[in-house]
């Protein structure tokens, strides 16, 4: 059966998945003569770079996601279908969907990324990732409902151990998260479970590497290292989490650590569809693209964002797996499609950093720009300028600052409440999504 789409002369674009890149792709064929096909599994995008607020209470899914018909309301020739691709015909030029298959011209890539938990069964079992709304929301259901089991049991050292946290991973998601939760311990869970020795609460983060924030420079990563000592995390370095059975993280050094909960953001992996040759897969489970973002073996299979696999002058392990890149991978590329219908010679795809950052906690931000480097109360203030910026919607934004504002001010978190079940599946809260650290 096929997907029942308008026909059309146009030659079709089909765009998998509506992260950054996909969505701006999309309106940069806005007016072009193309027809343009969207699918992804749900109906809207996500702002992954406030994924993490919804996980520590700070705000509700609807602030963070937009619906992509409202995003894409009124342009001509665009449809959405709300399906998981399940297989890749290059030969046929179709896709094999969960709803039908369909017939494409251009195939765009961009499914995002997934958690990587290298094999290890126990982890993969356990630890909960933070790549999608569902998983975020599962996180605050666990952070809370561990203070709420925690009031069953008699002995503090049982209650310490239910719920103590432990982090693997440095990165962005990882600094933000650890921050985030330290607040959500020191301002609310205190305030709202006095009978806990919340004060004793232990946030432990794991980094493999020498220093957090390894994408950024050095006084980026002292100064994270130094603000979350400031609020109480434990750092630790140049050691991975070896194992985790439910109830003690074992480090490679040998070190154990007892907690009820493990956050994994300490490894993500491309999402691969089923169907283009073994050889167009790279490192990390990426689609090889060249410089014009076309998969390799294939002249009409693009891949943009985390599901590509770009490998550049300055990116000798490919371009990182954040907004900026996805979102001028899908401009460029809508530019070099126009070439590659009119028959005129491909452009290859260069990267503008224009800067990073990561936010540890209240008035606590890195920010590396090319001109400018900063971090305290300014780079706090501009990290919530450019994140309104980015977010797409007017309501989101309204609805960001006003939660921003109340929490600011209340020193609360509104959204606390339990959704999910503890000890829910992983299973059944992983799922698809872009990386994101957007300026």
């Amino acid at each position: 059966m096929d997907i029942n789409i308008p026909d059309s002369s146009l030659p079709r674009v089909v765009i998998v998945g509506s992260g950054f890149g996909c969505i701006q792709l999309a309106k940069s064929l806005r007016g072009k003569a193309f027809e343009v096909v969207l699918l992804d599994k749900n109906n809207y995008h996500t702002f992954l770079p406030l994924l993490y607020q919804v996980a520590t209470a700070g705000l509700e899914p609807d602030a963070i996601a937009e619906p992509v018909r409202e995003i894409f309301n009124g342009q001509p020739h665009f449809h959405f279908r709300m399906a998981e691709v399940l297989r890749i015909e290059p030969q046929h030029n179709q896709l094999n969907t969960s709803i039908g298959s369909l017939h494409y011209d251009y195939l765009v890539l961009a499914c995002g990324s997934q958690a990587n938990f290298y094999r290890n069964d126990e982890l993969t079992r356990y630890a909960l990732p933070m790549k999608t709304v569902r998983n975020a929301l599962a996180l605050r259901s666990r952070l809370l409902e561990n203070s709420e089991r925690a009031l069953e049991l008699p002995d503090k050292q049982q209650q310490l151990e239910q719920v103590n946290i432990v982090i693997a991973g440095g990165g962005p998601t990882g600094v933000e998260l650890a921050g985030a939760i330290a607040e959500l311990r020191d301002i609310v869970l205190a305030k709202d479970y006095p009978e806990l020795p919340l004060k004793h609460m232990k946030i432990h983060l794991i980094e493999g590497n020498s220093r957090l924030l390894k994408s950024m420079g050095e006084e980026s990563s002292r100064k994270a290292y130094h603000f979350l000592n400031q609020m109480g995390v434990t750092v630790h370095l140049n050691v991975l989490v070896q194992s985790y059975n439910g109830t003690v993280v074992t480090l490679s050094n040998g070190d154990t650590h007892a907690a009820k909960t493990l956050f994994w953001t300490a490894g993500v992996e491309g999402v691969v569809i089923p169907g283009l040759s073994p050889v167009s897969i790279g490192k990390g489970n990426r689609y090889i693209v060249n410089e014009f973002n076309q998969v390799e073996g294939y002249i009409n299979v693009f891949a943009i964002g985390d599901n590509a696999l770009q490998v550049l002058r300055d990116y000798p392990q490919g371009l990182p797996g954040l907004a900026p890149p996805s979102i001028q991978q899908g401009h460029w590329l809508a530019k070099n499609l126009v070439s590659l219908r009119q028959k005129q010679p491909l452009q290859a795809f260069s990267y503008v950093n224009k800067g990073v950052m990561a936010v540890i906690g209240r008035n606590r931000a890195v920010v590396e720009l090319p001109f400018w480097y900063t971090q305290g109360f300014m780079a706090w203030v501009l990290w919530m300028g450019v994140h309104l910026l980015l977010l797409v919607g007017f309501r989101n934004k309204a609805s960001t600052v006003l939660n921003w504002a109340v929490n600011y001010f209340s020193y609360s978190r509104a959204s606390r409440l339990i959704t999910q079940f503890q000890n829910i599946p992983v299973e059944a809260v992983t799922s698809v999504s872009g990386a994101s650290l957007p300026l």
